[in-house]
């Protein structure tokens, strides 16, 4: 891996369509899913309003925002603690291997460590992308016994 210089910011509203445009590709790669832009970015648009329901951060070279990824709180009672979830990890393809994402991660993992309420990082990857779990692994997270179920509803039922 070649390392690449960037730095590492708190997105803002006006990185919403980058990382709307972010998330339609990431979909795309990983799940062969085409993503409805208007309601993503209306998912990007409202996270970066809201005080609370999380955050996203950005590397930026030569002012271009190049990646990002997403926090999202989960409360943990058995720790009295938040986990720090992080989700919508997209690097674009040619700045891929060059440490983009270490330098997400360990940006995030430096601002956890310093808030006294949050007990840990968690993600979910695709079982089959062993890069990205190699990744995670050399980063010092390990694969935990669980796994992930859910139950989507539709738009009308969301209330959207």
């Amino acid at each position: 891996m070649t390392s690449f210089a960037c730095s590492i910011r708190f997105a803002t509203f006006a990185d919403a369509a980058t990382i709307a445009d972010f998330n339609r590709r990431l979909a795309a790669e990983t799940e062969n899913r085409e993503l409805d832009s208007k309601t993503v970015t209306a998912g990007v648009e409202s996270l970066l309003q809201q005080d609370g329901s999380g955050f996203y951060l950005v590397a930026v070279s030569d002012r271009r925002v190049i990646g990002c990824l997403m926090i999202t709180y989960e409360w943990s009672d058995w720790r009295n603690g938040l986990f720090w979830w992080i989700q919508s990890v997209y690097v674009l393809a040619e700045f891929r291997r060059r440490g983009v994402f270490r330098e997400l991660y360990l940006h995030a993992e430096e601002m956890a460590r310093q808030l006294p309420g949050v007990c840990g990082l968690r993600l979910y990857v695709e079982h089959e992308n062993e890069i990205a779990r190699n990744t995670y692994s050399r980063l010092g997270m390990s694969q935990t016994p669980y796994q992930i179920y859910e139950k989507e509803f539709a738009e009308h039922e969301r209330g959207a």
